[in-house]
């Protein structure tokens, strides 16, 4: 099996909302009740991409098969340099080595654009012990728990937060504050 990673476009946008919508119907991981249509999807991804943040797909003979991408973990000025991965990959093709393929992608971008701290934000992790190894694997240690902040297909969820640093990580100041 060869996976290719390459960035996402907007012909992309069928295939990225059905894997979400998988995963938000039958899922746990995504806090959404209601999967969004490809209108919203697409509305979603041109704003990542138009703020230059990373958003990759994994393909496997032309067909997609999993999506990645980072975004600010909050919209106020002090974490402009901290983002929030999200991984999703198809049901028929997990357990592959693609969400490492992306993620790891994904951090390696994130680097180049100077970004120094990545969260993944987990809901469940209950159930989302293969989300969890992925970021482990990668680097992530977890940080905290937040116990029962979402009620989803009738069960009280919690978030783990896991966190990695990139690049320089706190040790030096960003380019931008540098000098």
């Amino acid at each position: 099996m060869t996976i290719a990673i390459r960035a996402a476009r907007t012909s992309d946008i069928p295939a990225i909302t059905r894997i979400y919508a998988h995963s938000v119907t039958h899922g746990t991981a995504s806090f959404e009740l209601e999967p969004p249509d490809e209108t919203e999807m697409a509305h979603r991804m041109q704003q990542l991409l138009a703020d230059n943040f990373p958003y990759l797909v994994a393909e496997e003979t032309s067909t997609l098969c999993g999506y990645a991408y980072a975004g600010l973990y909050r919209a106020r000025p002090a974490y402009r340099w901290t983002l929030e991965d999200s991984v999703y990959i198809s049901p028929s093709m997990q357990r592959r080595g693609i969400g490492r393929a992306l993620l790891a992608t994904l951090i390696e971008g994130a680097e180049k654009l100077g970004f120094r701290q990545m969260i993944a934000v987990i809901g469940d992790s209950t159930r989302q012990a293969a989300s969890i190894g992925l970021h482990e694997a990668l680097g992530f240690r977890r940080v905290g728990t937040l116990q029962d902040v979402g009620l989803k297909h009738g069960r009280w969820l919690d978030t783990l937060l896991m966190q990695r640093a990139l690049g320089d990580g706190t040790t030096a100041q960003p380019q931008d504050l540098a000098g």
